[in-house]
């Protein structure tokens, strides 16, 4: 099943560390407003990035 990176906006300090590293610029951050596109691939390197484990993988 393909993957895609969830945030849960009650963890996120909106600090940038997953945009930072996401290679498919599908993580923005607008303010204090995480938006996951739909280019996400599930590959899990932003919830591994994560400082507060805000994200994680949901199947869909």
């Amino acid at each position: 099943m393909p993957k895609k990176a969830v945030v849960d906006r009650r963890k996120c300090a909106y600090c940038g560390a997953c945009v930072a590293v996401c290679n498919l610029n599908a993580n923005e951050l607008i303010e204090t407003y995480l938006e996951i596109k739909d280019n996400c691939n599930g590959c899990g390197i932003c919830v591994k990035t994560c400082p507060v484990g805000a994200l994680s993988l949901l199947e869909v």
